[in-house]
């Protein structure tokens, strides 16, 4: 086994976590990069927003398995845990158990993942070769396999309407803030008393405007305005009352009252097109008709994947999502919700570049369905074929029914709502563009969005 090239897991997060589990279960060698200084590191950044799944969706079956075995109390199942609390809890034990420790380096960022020896143009001794995985410090590991857990976090949509950053969006990011940022906690001192622009029509941006609204009810001179590519904001508020899912009907609700109110002031049919900072210290947002002057901005227009450093692989991609081809019409959201994605894992996973796999958020390029649950079958499927079982790598199933069972426990003041739905395949449910998908504010207690499972 000593002599045997590892896998490398890329990223410690959920799911590359889970892999290093299944890995640590078949007794293969591996090796976890993690570029945060610990676990979790992008789940720690959204750490005060609540998951809209309870513990039961959000726990990998062999990291269970480990987790008991060494003593550990597993949180109750049907409570929905803050992004801090899965981190603390939950992937902080999972790490350092004695299986997993040894294996996880962090600081180590990955520059490039390519054949030794082999560029991409090469056939010839190409499947003989191992991978190559190269970090930004100079350091090269020698790889049997390379499981891409990186997710996307760091990787989000621009500003601009055309998937390419609106003119003058580079000069002006001093003005713009990640999705989710924490609004009522320790980033407020950056929006109290300012005027503040979110644009996105999703739920992390719905999130974002109920904490700002809140936050105007608190702070004189705090004004929120809401810009959105559509006529109108009827996708966002969704079905309200008949909604499907209570919690996310409730979130629409409230958001239309907002915005009925005047405390959300609604922009529709606004693609951005070009930003400008004044020397007031304000920035102008256009459309190239309309103007609107903020203080702050911020970006709630989804994620996409990074696939840079994979640029010398054969990845046969999607040219729609940037997903594996033989995935994307199986995770395409003009088609499927997150609970009628059927299971995958190897199979669909797999590139023409033997050995690498993108698991997580990041193997669904831009696609907003994906579920946490999915993630960790994902990596079970994957890890099983690199130990040769193939009947358990095939044999890919997901604990959720296929109509989709959507849970939400909606904390209102101290008081737990339980409210479970089943949602009918087709009804088109999006969840927010999230490796986790959030669901409320722990800071003002507002429901953030998110469609399913988690």
């Amino acid at each position: 086994m000593s002599t045997e090239l590892p896998v490398v897991v890329i990223g410690a997060g959920p799911v590359g976590l889970a892999a290093a589990a299944h890995l640590a279960e078949r007794g293969l060698p591996f090796t976890v990069l993690e570029a945060g200084d610990g676990p979790a590191a992008a789940v720690r950044q959204w750490g005060h927003v609540r998951l809209f799944s309870p513990w039961r969706y959000n726990i990998d079956t062999a990291a269970r398995r480990l987790l008991i075995d060494a003593g550990w109390v597993e949180p109750d199942p049907e409570i929905l845990p803050t992004g801090g609390r899965l981190a603390a809890d939950y992937l902080q034990p999972l790490a350092d158990l004695p299986a997993l420790k040894p294996h996880v380096r962090y600081g180590a960022r990955v520059e490039a993942v390519a054949r030794l020896g082999v560029d991409r143009l090469r056939t010839a001794g190409r499947e003989r070769a191992p991978l190559l995985v190269r970090l930004a410090d100079g350091t090269d590991m020698i790889a049997k396999a390379v499981v891409d857990a990186s997710g996307t976090w760091t990787t989000p949509n621009v500003l601009g309407a055309s998937g390419i950053p609106a003119r003058g969006e580079h000069a002006s990011a001093g003005f713009v803030e990640h999705a989710l940022p924490d609004v009522l906690g320790t980033d407020r001192a950056r929006f109290a008393g300012r005027r503040t622009l979110v644009v996105g029509a999703g739920h992390s941006a719905a999130n974002t405007l109920l904490s700002l609204a809140e936050l105007a009810a608190q702070v004189p001179g705090t004004s929120v305005v809401w810009a959105i590519r559509a006529g109108n904001a009827a996708r966002t508020f969704g079905g309200e009352a008949a909604d499907a899912l209570p919690a996310r009907g409730a979130l629409g609700t409230r958001l239309r009252e907002q915005v009925e109110a005047g405390v959300i002031e609604l922009v529709t049919g606004f693609p951005v097109q070009a930003l400008t900072s004044a020397a007031d210290g304000r920035v102008t947002v256009s459309d190239g008709v309309r103007e609107l002057v903020v203080d702050r901005i911020v970006s709630a227009t989804g994620f996409r994947p990074d696939h840079a450093i994979t640029a010398e692989l054969r990845l046969d991609l999607d040219p729609i999502l940037g997903s594996t081809r033989a995935l994307a019409p199986l995770i395409d959201p003009n088609e499927h919700s997150c609970g009628t994605v059927p299971p995958h894992g190897v199979d669909e996973l797999s590139h023409p570049e033997p050995g690498y796999y993108a698991v997580g958020v990041k193997s669904y390029g831009r696609a907003p369905t994906f579920l946490l649950a999915t993630g960790y079958e994902q990596a079970r499927s994957v890890v099983a074929a690199l130990a040769g079982d193939w009947a358990a790598a095939r044999d890919v199933q997901l604990d959720l029914p296929e109509t989709g069972v959507c849970n939400s426990n909606p904390v209102v003041g101290d008081t737990t709502i339980a409210a479970t739905v089943t949602v009918e395949a087709g009804r088109g449910l999006l969840s927010a563009p999230l490796t986790l998908l959030p669901v409320t504010s722990t800071s003002g207690g507002e429901q953030a969005g998110g469609a399913c499972c988690g």
